[in-house]
């Protein structure tokens, strides 16, 4: 029997093992992955080092152990490099592996900034346990970090560095922060509580240079500003690894097409996680990561099944203003109740008959969360 082999180690290749495993312990599995193949929670990158966490803490099992626990083969530091559809093989350096089934479970790249300067190859960015590693060996030197980018994963990090006793600066081209997930009240609220242990914003602009200076790096702004810093962190977003599935024939729009069974255009081939484009959506969240696992492993084990979306409000891990959200699932017109006080910002998004389409809330308020997000239609039912 051909084995079941899953591109990639991350949250969403190991979920999926896990889950399958549930359901069929004999099917021989595959999986490959380019780097160690060590077990992690990619989320906890954004938040351990005000926890003293290393590398090695965050991680929860090595290549080895994992393999045992799945009864599966784990071929690490090996890197595919050409997929077959029509043969059902996938190529690592000289090796040719065949499979019944195989998975994509690739995830995503950082978007690398456009700049200038004899530094700009030294912005780092941390999207797995080797680039944390890095960083937390960077910053063990030098307490200014330069932060591009006041997203999601920048505040988290803002908050975290903030946390461990690092100065901050965050450069973001919105004027406020989280500006694609909330309205402005909250923004601000959020704004005002990383400000409170010490980030230091740059609203309304973007870095254009980085260069070496005597000590650390100058990053200079659009508006000529320089901040003098001795680690510039990335966090302007990421973009679904696709280039692999097209160059197999896959169809590819912002990430992988798949359908809700996480079936892409190819026969017996799948995607999910960060990689995956799932019935128009692309959600790089650990829970309709987890929905996508549960939803694969059914159907690789031989009962059709399609992924639910139900409504699934992110809480953004930034403890000096915590913050819930639940977007908006499509285009609804209506317009953002807000309602401010010491407790935070309840900010609720309402059709004309008052029906709750989405929320954003801050500080206490984020207590609210589960019971707001009840009142929510399925973003995929």
């Amino acid at each position: 029997m051909e084995p079941i082999v899953i591109i990639g180690s991350g949250l969403a290749g190991y979920t999926l093992a896990r889950e399958l495993r549930k359901l069929d312990k004999t099917t021989p599995l595959v999986i490959i992955t380019a780097d160690d193949g060590r077990a992690y929670s990619k989320p906890m990158l954004s938040n351990a080092l005000a926890q003293g966490k290393s590398a090695d803490q965050i991680a929860s099992a090595l290549a080895p152990a994992v393999a045992a626990q799945l009864n599966a083969e784990v071929l690490t530091h090996s890197r595919v490099e050409q997929i077959d559809p029509a043969a059902r093989t996938v190529r690592v350096a000289q090796r040719v592996i065949a499979y019944s089934k195989l998975v994509l479970a690739l995830g995503a790249d950082p978007v690398r900034p456009q700049l200038a300067g004899d530094a700009a190859d030294q912005v780092l960015s941390v999207n797995d346990l080797l680039d944390y590693a890095r960083f937390r060996e960077q910053i063990a030197n030098g307490k200014r970090v330069t932060i591009l980018g006041g997203g999601l994963i920048g505040c988290e990090f803002a908050n975290d560095l903030s946390g461990a006793g690092h100065h901050v600066d965050v450069v973001h081209p919105a004027l406020y922060p989280l500006d694609r997930l909330l309205p402005e009240a909250a923004a601000q609220d959020l704004q005002r509580g990383l400000a409170g242990v010490g980030v230091v914003w740059h609203l309304g602009h973007t870095a254009v240079a980085v260069n070496r200076a005597a000590t650390g790096y100058v990053v200079t702004l659009d508006d000529g500003k320089v901040l003098e810093t001795d680690v510039v962190l990335s966090a302007i977003g990421l973009r679904p690894r696709t280039q692999l599935a097209q160059a197999a024939g896959l169809q590819v729009a912002r990430g992988i097409v798949v359908n809700r069974g996480l079936a892409t255009s190819q026969s017996d081939v799948f995607a999910l996680g960060d990689c995956a484009e799932v019935n128009g959506h692309v959600l790089p969240y650990v829970l309709p990561l987890m929905a996508q696992a549960r939803a694969l492993a059914a159907n690789l084990s031989g009962t059709p099944t399609q992924v639910v979306y139900p409504a699934m409000p992110v809480m953004v891990k930034t403890p000096a203003c915590p913050v819930a959200v639940a977007t908006v699932a499509g285009e609804v017109a209506g317009s953002w109740q807000v309602d401010c006080s010491d407790d935070g910002v309840c900010a609720l998004y309402q059709d004309g008959n008052e029906i709750l389409h989405g929320f954003a809330l801050t500080g206490k308020q984020a207590g609210q969360r589960q019971a707001l997000a009840r009142q929510l239609p399925a973003l995929m039912p």
